[in-house]
């Protein structure tokens, strides 16, 4: 590839490097936060305006990313259009948001959600203005630029909600903090894409923009539903206290799975669209993206899983112990989450979204009526609903990909047996920590360090012994890094 484009393991790089900063920095602000300034009630309080909001702001992106980034002829008048489309949409959203917060407030019978649902709502205005800067990267594979604008935003949003919230700002601070990570998204994505707002607002070309954002929001609102409702269902049918629990167990384990796949994701929407436009073959490449994906996020949900307690102690303290069993159940689900990869991308870029609404549409309810019944029963249930949940998910979207790519299921089933070996080897050495040194309550630091440093060798080890197919990606990355580092060797 020439130009400013990337390879697309060197844009994987530079994705990955972003997603790890990225969560770094969101990772060890959300700690310090809870550590030493906001409790579960306050953490809870902000979880259910953000939830609320984005049942709305869900919206905000319209498809214009994914139609920037697969849209094999793009030109000016659409660019301008895709814009004045983000910017329409962006404040009619922050009007519908601001007007739905005295009415949150009230259900919910606390009216702090007031003011944080208004100042989540100042926030979503400042996204048209990185949306179309950020997708032209993407389009370019430029994920070296997208670096510096993804970690440039989550230092700017982690560092206003850290200061305001040592300044007593309680949940505020987090709303803040949102604030200051889309404004200083824009700034980067706009200086560095080359890219600046349209004026005047033009709608000519607007027409397959709309129709494919149409169909989108579709996509975009049921997801939002599904995924968002559980803060609010928790809020609602057991507490706010109950939310900041819930919802710091479940933001664990997605931001983990976020660090670990959510980088890659981005880099093979435009890779498959490629692929897709040469008539080639999706099914092997695919199978090698799973393969990829259930050999680093097994292992990881399968530590979360074993090792939730002394995480967590370490992690937010003994007042957040709670979180524990919640982390535990909720890693556990996301085996299945992360076993079909890709799930929205493929049957998009296949245009088969009419489908892909309805399999949608059906797996929100079923996650909205697991839940509820759960939540009828306790916090625990509730938790566990999502392993329930997490199996009806694989079965409608594996069903899905087979028939849109001719997915083979022994195929999957082999490679899902050796991501299992390897998630078995990761966590084997914790586990003996428990046996032999402490139980879970009490073990040592620095021994739950040795277990994950053992347990990161035992599972290199095991990708070679059951021959795993990440293996030969893994020598591939570091292949593709060897020449670049002997040549600056020998730069004199």
């Amino acid at each position: 590839m020439t130009g400013r484009g990337q390879s697309v393991r060197g844009a994987a790089l530079w994705s990955m490097a972003a997603q790890y900063a990225s969560f770094a920095i969101t990772f060890i602000v959300s700690v310090l936060i809870s550590r030493f300034f906001l409790g579960p009630e306050e953490v809870g309080l902000f979880s259910i305006a953000l939830a609320a909001a984005m049942l709305v702001s869900v919206l905000q992106d319209f498809g214009i990313t994914r139609y920037v980034a697969g849209e094999p002829e793009l030109g000016e008048d659409k660019i301008r259009a895709c814009f004045s489309v983000s910017l329409i949409v962006a404040l009619t959203i922050g009007l519908v948001i601001l007007a739905l917060a005295w009415p949150v407030a009230v259900f919910y019978g606390d009216s702090r959600l007031f003011p944080v649902m208004a100042v989540i709502a100042g926030s979503y205005c400042l996204t048209p203005f990185a949306i179309v800067p950020s997708a032209l990267l993407q389009r370019d594979m430029d994920f070296r630029r997208l670096f510096v604008v993804n970690v440039g935003a989550a230092l700017a949003g982690g560092g206003t909600a850290l200061a305001t919230a040592a300044a007593g700002e309680s949940a505020m601070s987090l709303a803040w903090g949102n604030v200051a990570q889309q404004g200083m998204k824009a700034i980067l994505g706009m200086a560095l894409a080359g890219h600046r707002p349209s004026w005047p607002l033009s709608m000519k070309g607007a027409r397959p923009i709309l129709g494919f954002g149409g169909g989108m929001s579709a996509l975009y609102v049921s997801g939002a539903i599904g995924v968002r409702t559980p803060d609010l269902i928790v809020g609602r049918m057991v507490s706010i206290a109950a939310t900041g629990l819930y919802s710091r167990a479940s933001s664990l384990a997605a931001q983990l799975v976020t660090l670990l796949t959510g980088a890659v994701g981005a880099v093979f929407y435009p890779a498959f669209a490629r692929l897709r436009d040469r008539g080639e073959d999706l099914a092997p490449p695919y199978l090698r993206v799973v393969s990829g994906y259930t050999a680093v996020t097994w292992p990881a949900m399968a530590f979360l899983t074993v090792a939730a307690l002394p995480m967590v102690l370490l992690l937010y303290g003994e007042r957040w112990q709670d979180v524990a069993p919640l982390l535990a159940l909720i890693a556990s689900s996301e085996f299945f989450f992360t076993a079909i990869p890709l799930q929205m991308e493929l049957p998009i870029l296949l245009g088969r979204m009419k489908r892909l609404l309805v399999l949608n549409i059906l797996d929100t309810v079923i996650s909205i009526g697991l839940l509820v019944l759960g939540a009828l029963w306790s916090l625990e249930a509730a938790a566990a609903s999502r392993i329930a949940y997490g199996f009806a998910w694989w079965f409608i979207y594996a069903v899905l990909l087979r028939d849109l790519i001719g997915l083979k299921w022994l195929a999957l089933l082999d490679i899902y047996m050796r991501s299992l070996a390897v998630s078995a080897a990761a966590v084997a050495p914790v586990l003996l920590a428990y046996v032999f040194i402490a139980p879970p309550e009490s073990l040592p630091v620095t021994w739950l360090f040795a277990s994950v440093a053992a347990g990161a060798l035992a599972w290199l080890g095991a990708l070679f012994v059951v021959r795993h197919p990440v293996r030969e990606e893994i020598a591939a990355f570091i292949a593709h890094l060897l020449p670049a580092r002997i040549a600056r060797t020998a730069t004199p």
